[in-house]
């Protein structure tokens, strides 16, 4: 048996319906074997008996027996093929992870093909009758995949080789002649390079996506960076600063304590002279006393009018009436304090002077927005200069035009960042200043507070100087500002004022909430007589060293 069993090709022993060796190999009436399950179930499932292989039909169901002869030699042939794959390098068995041969009984091995028709993977042994048998040549094999049972529709039984565009499904053949019947339907190759096209896209998106998000990571890391160096500035700023400051404290207290030491060690050896010319008067007193006491009591006649003359009068004193002992501490603590003062405040010219550099280096260039003038405003032509006139000019009354308030905003805004300018203000007796959103309502009297958006510091009667806070903060200036600063830092929420040519902070807002754009706002007043004819000039942010 063995012997004949080799004489015999391996595609001999195979059931053309599973694919596997032989189990209970039975005969049709046309000559063909299979195993007497796997006919069954065909049988069971088509509408009429018919051979799968020459597709003869026949009118009734043949009575399958078990063909013994051809049991026995698939039996042998099993174990052969059992031996052989036992026997198999490692290489060639699958491994977790990959797709196994369906038809391989014990040790499986990888498979080299899945077939869309058997529903089945098959390996190298296992996939040559889908290269050898005609029939089975004309089956779609696709790389290895698991649950091919997903690819079959289950309703039909049938491979799902189409896609309804209509219901954004896959579907098989029959599909299309009942549910899907008049849908718009296209091969499955078709949709998959449509559906390949639009995934190349999509990966496009992502991949530009991840770009973006790897530069916002790098965008964070300087701006770290940044934060770092501008933390270890304040701390050596800031160290350096109150070393000063405890030093110049320290100093005074130890010039004050020695002043008033100087004093008291001043007036102790004064009193202690007067205290000792007292002491030597009032020795000389009691020494005349004696002397005339004695005296009173002689009877000596001659004597005591002899005596008299002397011992009548006193020995010669000083007039203690207006002398006395004081040392007078008074303003000494507080001209210490005033010394303390000083010195801090030629720090604080230090340090601002110092933060005023450092805002202009994020200096931007503003220019004004003639969309949003009021109809009053004159604007130059390179946009850097704004006064009000006299006429109201007929311009377009846009939606981003202010009216009824003399105001213009700038054609820049900004989102996130720092950003710096400067506005020379020489010459005017009032004038806005300061940022605010884009979205407020231009068309109303607007009220110059935080709480509508707005950020600003203003002049009114030539040396009154207010910060819009709602409400209102009036500001003190030694001098007129001539040129005014104005720092944006929106992340931090800041809104700094400085008067640039003192380098003195004028005022900040702090702890801000800003949501969308800023854009600067400038409001040059109404001339009030020609006293107030002066521009607003954006300027350029000199850079000093």
């Amino acid at each position: 048996m063995s012997a004949a069993s080799s004489l015999l090709s391996e595609e001999q022993f195979l059931c053309s319906i599973c694919l596997d060796v032989f189990t209970d190999p039975v005969a049709t009436p046309c000559g063909h074997n299979f195993c007497k399950n796997c006919i069954t179930r065909h049988w069971d499932i088509s509408v009429q008996c018919q051979c799968p292989m020459c597709k003869e039909v026949f009118n009734t169901r043949p009575e399958l027996r078990v063909n013994t002869l051809i049991s026995e030699m698939a039996a042998q042939f099993r174990k052969s093929a059992q031996k052989k794959a036992s026997s198999c390098p490692d290489q060639r068995c699958a491994k977790p992870g990959e797709v196994p041969c369906d038809v391989c009984t014990g040790t499986k091995l990888k498979a080299l093909k899945s077939c869309l028709v058997c529903l089945a993977s098959y390996c190298e042994t296992h996939l040559e009758p889908h290269q050898i048998i005609k029939s089975m040549k004309r089956h779609k094999l696709i790389d290895p995949v698991e649950n091919l049972e997903g690819r079959m529709c289950k309703e039909h039984d049938g491979p799902l080789q189409l896609f309804c565009k209509t219901d954004q499904m896959c579907v098989c053949l029959l599909c299309t002649e009942s549910d899907h019947k008049l849908h718009h339907v296209v091969p499955l190759t078709e949709e998959y390079e449509e559906k390949k096209a639009e995934l190349g896209k999509t990966e496009a998106e992502i991949q530009h996506k991840i770009q973006e998000r790897q530069l916002k990571i790098q965008e964070i890391k300087h701006s770290v960076e940044l934060s770092k160096e501008d933390a270890d500035r304040e701390i050596a700023d800031s160290v350096r600063v109150f070393t000063a400051l405890m030093q110049s404290v320290e100093r005074g207290q130890a010039e004050l304590i020695e002043t008033i030491e100087e004093k008291q060690k001043t007036t102790e050896k004064q009193a202690e002279g007067f205290i000792k010319e007292l002491e030597q008067e009032i020795s000389e007193l009691m020494k005349r006393s004696a002397e005339v006491e004695q005296l009173s009591h002689t009877e000596d006649h001659l004597q005591l009018l002899q005596s008299f003359p002397s011992l009548n009068t006193p020995p010669h004193t000083k007039d203690w009436t207006e002398v006395s002992v004081h040392s007078s501490y008074e303003g000494t603590v507080r001209r210490a304090v005033a010394q303390l003062e000083e010195t801090l405040s030629k720090e604080m010219e230090k340090l601002l002077e110092a933060e005023l550099k450092r805002v202009q280096q994020y200096a931007v260039d503003v220019t004004l927005d003639p969309d949003t003038a009021h109809a009053e405003l004159i604007l130059s032509y390179d946009g850097k200069r704004v006064n009000c006139g006299d006429v109201e000019k007929n311009l377009p009354d846009n939606t981003e035009r202010f009216s009824p308030c003399i105001g213009v905003l700038g054609k820049q805004s900004f989102s996130s960042g720092r950003f710096y300018y400067e506005v020379q203000v020489k010459g005017k007796t009032a004038w806005d200043l300061g940022v605010a959103r884009g979205s407020i309502n231009r068309k109303q009297k607007i009220t110059l507070s935080p709480e509508y958006g707005i950020w600003t510091i203003c002049l009114r009667n030539e040396n009154e100087y207010k910060a819009n806070a709602g409400p209102s903060v009036l500001l003190s200036l030694k001098l007129q500002a001539q040129k005014v600063g104005v720092f944006v830092d929106y992340e931090e929420g800041l809104v700094s004022f400085y008067d640039v040519d003192a380098a003195a902070l004028m005022y900040s807002y702090t702890g801000c909430t800003f949501t969308e754009k800023l854009y600067p706002i400038f409001g040059p007043c109404r001339n009030h007589g020609g006293k107030n004819s002066a521009p607003l000039i954006i300027s350029p942010v000199n850079h000093t060293d």
